[in-house]
């Protein structure tokens, strides 16, 4: 799957996007009424090219009851205010300069021949562009399709590798219906993020805002409250195997969640197993440390059989996902079955769903299912494989196309590649959320868990979103596929429509074609049991 932008033409609108002006005028005539003058069927035929600017002046004049002097006045001082938009073309020229010559910019406006000229003697840098059309040049007019036809004759563009910017609906519309990628120009930085995401390396983006924030990746609470903490910093470290990105205890055996004195919570805070455990995983502590670590453990537990969260008996609290990465831990050393009736928990909460809402110090389903896919890839047991993995196999797919922050989706997009489920339906989602800057935005992970103030990192958000991406690369080499199109229906009755035909009749024609998984949007509690045609389609 090449990340190599799809898009080769970028053809954009002038006025309101390129360039800005202001309907104030010193004259008589008001902002409101100069936009009247603009959408007049005169003016139409004047940017169309078919009448003179002074004809054009002295009919609205006529038919607004305005001295065409006045309206000669009015529209000189709006050429006057016109300004470029130097940002939007700097980041055009950016990109353009990226693509290193597969990028094609052009303008496309509704604009008379005379405001044309006035605008051509403005100082932007022109050569930017490969082409310039006007309708007045064309004869054709936007919305109107002949504009857009003759721009693609004459660029020979792909409408289907164009994206089209443009401040009208109406416009944009009339691109989209040709096959365009259309872009409504009605926020400056959702258009800025929506260039660079569509013309961009998502991957190479996130791999420079993480360099460029190295050490200073630091969670924070929905209130404001920034946090230094491990849990973070070694997910962080696992997803990216880069130390330079991270800041982290130095510790020789045991973990705790705070770096620091602790925020929000009681000021003697516990050292835990869930930040103990991850920590002895990702850092690979020696095996004696790692033993004496799990002999502890096996002290915390209930009269359930379940592992609890604390070094601490006066603090009994478990979760499913602090049972799983204590899982994660005993089983990568080969001592899973000292946690068999931990175990069979955190099955019965899989089987049942009992994370939809997520848990105690977890804040959504996905980050069950993930560090679950996590103990069956770092454990690499047979035994596990064949408990838990054909149960998450059908959990997951229940959550496909499930609303998510970006955190959600990149779990929820790196378990599908590790079960051998392709997932564009989240990746077509999770792709325009990027920001300009490269990063994700911050995404919810943990919480705590009396006040249920929730927790989360950009850092985190990014690196998981950058590896969702690149571990889809590398298990389906083909681009994402796009939302099916409904079948064309043929303008021509069929000649075995007729009047005798009858329902039944019509049912015995349908296809029983089946639907592929990669199209569908599947609600929380659709499974493969539902839909027996959606297949993994790789098992490992």
């Amino acid at each position: 799957m090449s990340f190599t932008s799809n898009y080769t033409t970028l053809i954009c609108d002038i006025g309101d996007v390129l360039f800005s002006w202001s309907p104030q005028t010193k004259t008589s005539i008001s902002p409101s009424a100069l936009r009247r003058f603009l959408s007049s069927p005169t003016w139409i035929e004047y940017e169309r090219g078919k009448i003179s600017q002074a004809e054009c002046y002295a009919r609205v004049g006529g038919e607004f009851s305005v001295d065409p002097t006045e309206v000669g006045r009015a529209f000189q001082d709006a050429r006057d205010s016109l300004q470029s938009n130097e940002e939007l073309i700097s980041v055009i020229r950016h990109l353009k300069a990226r693509s290193n010559g597969l990028l094609h910019v052009f303008a496309m406006s509704n604009i008379s021949a005379p405001d044309y000229e006035v605008l051509r003697a403005k100082p932007v840098d022109w050569s930017l562009f490969d082409g310039i059309f006007t309708s007045a040049g064309v004869g054709e007019r936007k919305p109107n399709l002949g504009f857009y036809k003759a721009v693609i004759s004459s660029t020979g563009a792909d409408p289907s590798r164009t994206i089209f910017v443009d401040d009208k609906m109406e416009n944009v519309l009339s691109a989209r219906s040709l096959g365009m990628r259309g872009i409504i120009f009605d926020d400056h930085r959702k258009v800025v993020r929506a260039l660079y995401n569509l013309l961009g390396d998502p991957v190479e983006r996130a791999r420079q805002y993480l360099t460029v924030n190295g050490k200073k990746l630091l969670s924070v609470t929905d209130n404001g409250i920034f946090l230094r903490e491990n849990f973070a910093q070694l997910l962080i470290l696992e997803a990216t195997d880069n130390r330079n990105l991270v800041n982290l205890t130095d510790t020789h055996r045991t973990w705790n969640f705070f770096q620091e004195k602790p925020l929000l919570t009681t000021e003697e805070f516990p050292f835990d197993l869930d930040t103990t455990s991850l920590g002895l995983t990702v850092m690979g502590s020696p095996e004696d440390v790692a033993h004496s670590v799990m002999d502890d453990m096996l002290n915390y537990i209930d009269d359930d059989g379940i592992i609890q969260t604390y070094f601490d008996h006066r603090r009994p609290r478990f979760d499913p996902v602090v049972c799983v990465n204590v899982l994660t831990l005993f089983y990568s050393y080969g001592r899973g079955h000292q946690l068999d009736r931990t175990l069979h928990w955190v099955r019965e909460v899989l089987l049942h769903r009992a994370y939809l809402d997520g848990t105690r110090y977890y804040a959504t389903p996905e980050c069950f299912l993930y560090f679950l896919g996590r103990l069956l890839e770092i454990s690499n047991d047979a035994y596990l494989a064949l408990y838990i993995k054909p149960l998450l196999i059908e959990r997951i797919q229940e959550r496909i196309g499930a609303d998510g922050d970006a955190l959600a989706l990149s779990m929820r997009l790196r378990l599908c590649a590790y079960l051998g489920l392709r997932n564009d339906v989240d990746l077509r989602t999770l792709l325009p959320l990027q920001c300009e800057d490269g990063g994700w935005e911050i995404g919810w992970i943990y919480k705590y868990g009396s006040s249920g103030i929730r927790i989360g990192n950009r850092g985190l958000t990014t690196s998981l979103a950058m590896k969702a991406i690149l571990e889809m690369q590398q298990q389906f080499p083909s681009p994402p596929s796009s939302p099916p199109a409904s079948p064309a229906v043929p303008l021509v009755k069929p000649a075995y429509v007729n009047a005798q035909s009858s329902p039944e009749r019509f049912s015995q024609r349908k296809s029983n074609s089946s639907i592929a998984f990669s199209s569908i949007a599947m609600s929380p509690l659709v499974s493969t049991r539902q839909h027996p045609e959606i297949v993994p389609l790789v098992l490992k």
